[in-house]
């Protein structure tokens, strides 16, 4: 078996243990649905017709399940007495999906006065004591089963109707859905178009879970003898037939409730199952790669023993529908104490994602195929996910390019920046803050003291971006990678932010790889680069003799079309 096959050996045994308990629960819904909608075809028996020379009989070759305490079978009963609890849960569902979804995607989309008003409407509909109301709702209308599923459905929709909203609120902030406002699309559209796809895999997953509720729901009306109007058969009214005659004939019970519960625990189980399936989907698992040692690596010995950042024959590999396609091939660098590296390249060349890799911050679906990187000459392929977790942080640090997306809105940068540094200071509360402030100053932060109490959105990007360069220094990393650090600033801005980095350098002797698109930026900070194109490295050198001499048209093409470059390089 490969490396990549070892890899994703246990990713494909989660993906069939969660097809099944998709699955599994899915072919029992369908199969007791089927049956239930054929039951004037294969029910054996009228399900009406009385025996009373028959009653609580046990299963035999005319009763294939017996029969009840008026002789009737049983199994033509369930047949025919799925077909009002099914309905109900149907309706009740539909109700529940189109009240649930469009407040939903209202409140979160258009927000503002709409939103608090579903927001008040969706408080009223949880706080009211839903199990009154339906009661209440059957004595209005004569015991109606139609009112009393559409009652649940509207009541139980408050739930839906919060995911949903959280769903799209997510969505709206997409850029894409910006684009396609500017691009003259009605709300209407954009709303159906482009946001309900985006809610379909959370709504499904409560679904499933609220059908399972509206079918206990519907049955224990029809055991209270309420929304059904008997003889005619249903789930409920039989469960309650049989506990008439429970102490003599439990079978009857069993087989009459056997059939609900089975039917509530697979909604149940299908709802979990789509709700695994939705975060496997979502979710982006720290490196896979490194959850196993590679043996390919084994033999793999760094070249300088004295530099900070090694990478030996570097190859990383995504696979897709059963192939692998390598993105980095065969790829050598290094990076030295004290050193600023330049990874130049345009976007898609493969810098970011070799950076990243280092950390074990891989796609579920990527893996370094050849090749091994060291940082002080301790191996990073082939380290499990807690060995890694002593590495991230405390010997390699991580600047992203996106400060807003790396600092959570809803926590200020005192909790945000406090609950990194607890990891690495062992202190009462006051040694934690101290060592913020610390940090805060160390990036040059002006008044760290107030900034501590204040929320990412009060900050500008600049400020945003040297609280994440405090909190990937919390740790004392050797090397930081600093990803597009200077992508979404100003001019100014982006000044003094390169300025901060080649301050860290110089006071803290620390290694910088700077992974960029912006040449200008390169020649104003780093003393060494290298050029990827297509996942490979096509030139490195010095800084300087690369600009003045470049060997490769790539190269070339690079620098003929950076428009300005930041004066000193």
């Amino acid at each position: 078996m490969t490396p990549l096959e070892t890899i994703q050996a246990p990713k494909q045994r989660r993906r069939i243990r969660m097809n099944l308990a998709v699955g599994l629960p899915s072919v029992l819904i369908l199969t007791v649905i089927l049956m239930v909608a054929l039951a004037p075809l294969i029910a054996p028996h009228d399900p009406l017709q009385q025996d009373l020379s028959r009653t609580l009989q046990r299963p035999d070759a005319q009763n294939w399940l017996g029969t009840d305490s008026l002789g009737r079978d049983i199994f033509s009963r369930l047949l025919y007495g799925g077909q009002p609890a099914l309905l109900g849960v149907a309706l009740a569902l539909t109700v529940f999906l189109l009240v649930g979804v469009l407040l939903g995607v209202l409140a979160g989309y258009l927000g503002g006065l709409v939103d608090r008003i579903v927001g008040v409407v969706v408080d009223m509909f949880m706080a009211l004591p839903n199990t009154i109301i339906i009661l209440a709702v059957l004595a209005v209308f004569s015991q109606s089963q139609p009112a009393s599923m559409i009652t649940l459905g509207v009541l139980a929709s408050a739930n839906l109707t919060r995911v949903v909203r959280g769903a799209v609120l997510a969505i709206r902030g997409e850029l894409y859905v910006d684009a396609a406002m500017v691009s003259g699309l009605t709300d209407l559209r954009i709303m159906s178009r482009h946001i309900v796809p985006g809610v379909v895999g959370p709504v499904l997953v409560q679904l499933s879970i609220f059908s399972g509720v509206a079918l206990s729901v519907q049955t224990g009306l029809g055991f209270l003898g309420v929304a059904s109007k008997p003889p005619a058969p249903s789930w409920g009214s039989m469960v309650g037939e049989a506990a008439e005659v429970m102490s003599g004939h439990g079978y009857f019970l069993v087989i009459t409730g056997g059939i609900i519960a089975v039917m509530t625990f697979a909604f149940g189980f299908l709802g979990d199952g789509l709700r695994d399936m939705a975060s496997e989907s979502r979710k982006q698992p720290a490196a896979s790669l490194f959850r196993k040692p590679m043996k390919v690596t084994d033999r793999i010995e760094p070249p300088n023993t004295e530099a900070r950042l090694s990478v030996i024959d570097y190859s990383i590999g995504f696979t897709s529908n059963g192939e692998t396609t390598r993105t980095v091939k065969n790829i050598d660098l290094e990076v030295h104490p004290g050193e600023i590296v330049g990874l130049v390249g345009e976007s898609g060349s493969g810098k970011s994602v070799t950076s990243l890799s280092w950390l074990g911050l891989l796609p579920s679906n990527g893996a370094v195929t050849t090749g091994q990187a060291f940082i002080d000459g301790v191996p990073l392929v082939g380290k499990t996910e807690r060995e890694l977790q002593d590495i991230r942080g405390a010997k390699i640090g991580l600047i992203s390019q996106e400060p807003m997306v790396a600092l959570d809105p809803s926590f200020t940068i005192g909790s945000q920046l406090g609950e990194v540094v607890r990891l690495y200071t062992n202190g009462t509360s006051r040694d934690i803050r101290t060592r913020c402030l610390q940090l805060l100053s160390q990036v040059q932060m002006p008044d760290p003291e107030g900034l501590l109490g204040k929320y990412p959105h009060e900050l500008s990007g600049g400020m945003l971006q040297r609280v994440v360069i405090a909190i990937a220094l919390a740790g004392s990393p050797r090397l930081l990678i600093a990803d597009e650090p200077t992508t979404a600033l100003d001019v100014t801005v982006q000044a003094e932010i390169l300025d901060l980095l080649r301050h860290l350098r110089d006071t803290e002797q620390m290694s910088i790889v700077l992974v960029t698109h912006d040449l200008g930026v390169v020649a104003d900070i780093c003393e060494r680069i290298y050029v990827m194109k297509n996942g490979e490295i096509v030139e490195s050198g010095v800084t300087q003799e690369i600009f003045d001499l470049p060997e490769q048209q790539y190269t070339k093409t690079l620098i003929a079309n950076t428009p300005t470059l930041v004066q000193g390089a």
